[in-house]
């Protein structure tokens, strides 16, 4: 069966569309599928199942419950055409969430005891 296009779903402005991901109803591609560039908080509206998905761009959390909850999954760009097995996991993607992208410098500071106590480890 070939993949019939569903509508484009975004929450994001085209200034901070930096992901893209394409769902599809059954395994390897196939069935329905929906094309995502931002936050989606519930799939139901869109399709009734997913069990293969394409990352195009952007790394992405998704999750097997509606409004970001259950179980979360991280995904990088790469074709992912039975998620369920490679993941083991038991229930099929239900919302996702686009990690933004940051291109600032980078600083971590790691202590010696806790409570930020003892001398102190700056990474930058």
């Amino acid at each position: 069966a070939s993949a019939s296009p569903l509508q484009n779903h975004s929450t994001t402005t085209k200034a901070t569309m930096m992901g893209k991901v394409i769902f599809y109803e059954d395994r390897n591609f196939q069935g329905r599928s929906y094309e995502c560039m931002g936050d989606c908080g519930d799939f139901s509206s869109y399709m009734n199942r997913c069990h293969s998905c394409r990352v195009e761009s952007g790394c992405w959390m998704m999750y097997d419950q509606p409004n970001y909850m259950g179980s979360g999954y991280f995904f990088r760009r790469g074709e992912y055409a039975d998620y369920m097995s490679m993941f083991g996991m038991s229930n099929c993607i239900r919302s996702c969430r686009m990690i933004p992208m940051y291109r600032g410098s980078y600083r971590m500071r790691i202590y010696e005891r806790e409570n930020f106590g003892g001398q102190m480890y700056e990474m930058m």
